[in-house]
Formats: structure tokens, sequence, C-alpha cells
């Protein structure tokens, strides 16, 4: 028997069956603050209506959050109605099919690590390894001969598969997301010290390791960041 959140995660994930309502949603996802649905109609290359239709479904299913405000940043009497902005939503859906309970688990993990200096240092050792596989795939891809830009596009590449979402500024790279969201919400020291040896193994696996991934909290992103200065 299915239990009733599992019933809803699984209707509201069916949302995403529709190909270029997944592609809106993909959209929404990758970018670092909210979009309106002209970003979202040029971004995925549809119509405004069809993007606008998209956009208010997903928001149905709490697949996106729905604000509003101005984008030209004036107020007062001419500035116009503030427009609808949509950016992903925090809430996690997961559906298993049986169920499994693979989120007690991770929780049960996490608070028995962090009474053990031992157990910590013994994370970090297996993320980082972890790690080093992802970056040694980054490294594959990129090729032997793979210049510092071609490498870091292949970095991007291996952490948007990773879940993270990244972002390339000038400096440094930004991710969008956390995979271990929740269970940093409920043991952060544990779970962030363990994504940053998971990410520096990747960067030491793909060739990059000069750059460094750092603590960085920023409202809506992960708590780590990677800072690519050294690599200039």
């Amino acid at each position: 028997m299915l239990d009733d959140a599992t019933r809803r995660d699984l209707a509201d994930l069916a949302v995403l069956g529709d190909p270029v309502r997944r592609r809106v949603y993909e959209y929404v996802a990758g970018q670092p603050g909210a979009v309106s649905r002209d970003d979202t109609a040029a971004g995925v290359a549809i119509g405004r209506s069809l993007a606008a239709h998209h956009l208010d479904r997903l928001a149905a299913a709490g697949l996106v959050d729905v604000e509003y405000g101005r984008r030209s940043g004036r107020t007062g009497p001419g500035a116009g109605r503030p427009a609808k902005l949509y950016r992903t939503a925090r809430r996690e859906i997961s559906a298993h099919l049986p169920q499994r309970r693979y989120e007690v688990a991770a929780d049960l993990f996490a608070s028995a690590l962090a009474q053990d200096e031992t157990g910590l240092a013994a994370l970090a050792g297996a993320a980082r390894g972890r790690g080093e596989q992802l970056g040694n795939e980054a490294r594959r891809r990129a090729g032997p001969r793979a210049d510092t830009p071609a490498r870091l596009e292949s970095l991007t590449a291996v952490l948007r598969e990773a879940g993270y979402l990244p972002v390339r500024h000038a400096e440094e790279i930004r991710l969008l997301n956390c995979p271990f969201h929740e269970l940093a919400e409920r043991h952060r020291d544990v779970t962030c010290g363990m994504n940053r040896a998971l990410l520096q193994g990747t960067l030491a696996g793909a060739g990059l390791s000069d750059a460094a991934a750092h603590l960085d909290p920023q409202p809506g992103m992960c708590c780590m960041a990677i800072d690519t200065r050294q690599l200039e």
C-alpha cells in the first residue's frame, strides 16, 4: 500500500511527464534567481503563453514557487504591475516503489558520525574518494591535453549530473542546489564537511587542485562554492 504522501509525490512528479514542461522546469532550476514568463519563453524557445501555462502547472504541483516583483527596480506611480516570477521550490519530492526510507538511514548515520572524530575523518576520506572518481570522469571527458577552460567545462558537466546545478562566474563556481539539503538542515557540520571533502576530491581528480571548495552560505544555494581564482 502507498501512503498518502507517496501518492501526492507521484502525482506531482507526473507533471514532469510532458517533455516541454520538463524543459521549462530544468530551465528554472538552472537559474540563480527568479525568472519571468518572458525569460522562460526565450530560454526554452517557446511562446510566452505556452511558457506561462507550463510554469503555472509546475507551481500548482509545488515544483516551483511564485513571487511578484518589478524587474526594472522602479517603484511608485507609473512603475507598472509587479511581474509574476518563478523559482525552484525548496520542497523535495521523492517517490520509491516499493517504498524505501533511505533518509532515515542517512539521518542515523549522520547522528552517529557527529559523535566521533574518527568517524568524521573516515567519512571525509570516503567522500574525497568518491569525489576523485567524479573528477576522474571529468578529466576523461575533457581529454588528456585539455586546457583549464576545457577542464572547467567538463567539471561543471559532471557536477550538474551529480545534482549541484553549477553556475560559472568569473572567479568562482556557485552551486544552485545542494544534493544533501535535507540532511544538511539536520546535521549541518557533518554534511557540509562531507560535501567539502567530496568537492575537493572532485577538483583533484579533474586536475584542478589549485581551485578550492569552501563554505560560503548564500540564500537558496548550496553552502559550498568553488574558488577558481588560482587557476588563472
